[in-house]
């Protein structure tokens, strides 16, 4: 028996997505005033982007704007591990691996997103 979803909130993806937006505003918190200034905000603007776009897509009528939607969920997906990336390499944080491999979990998910909107 398939459910019907009914709305974003109950896709997997967006709740793993949100989680790690979570995750991400806790840890630049800890980010000192100028490491605030710059990198955490561009940290917290792609990671807000990911479930942002989900849930745009989510509301999209035919598959190719769905599609367009979930695509730059995994722009920003890729954008944010290059921040965190860039983060750790600053020294600004301590080793991320487990957040890297959230990402990474992500944008797996969003693939599979992607690809379940191709026209069969």
């Amino acid at each position: 028996m398939n459910e019907k979803l009914t709305d974003f909130q109950q896709l997997n993806v967006w709740q793993k997505a949100h989680q790690l937006v979570l995750e991400i505003f806790d840890l630049t918190k800890k980010f000192s005033k100028d490491e605030k200034a710059e990198l955490a905000s561009s940290i917290r603007r792609a990671a807000v982007t990911v479930p942002v776009k989900i849930g745009e897509g989510f509301m999209r009528r035919s598959p190719k704007e769905k599609a367009v939607s979930y695509k730059e969920s995994q722009s920003a997906i890729e954008a944010l591990k290059y921040y965190l990336i860039l983060a750790r390499d600053l020294e600004f944080m301590k080793e991320n691996s487990e957040l890297i491999s959230a990402v990474d979990e992500v944008g797996r998910m969003l693939t599979g997103l992607v690809r379940s909107t191709k026209i069969k």
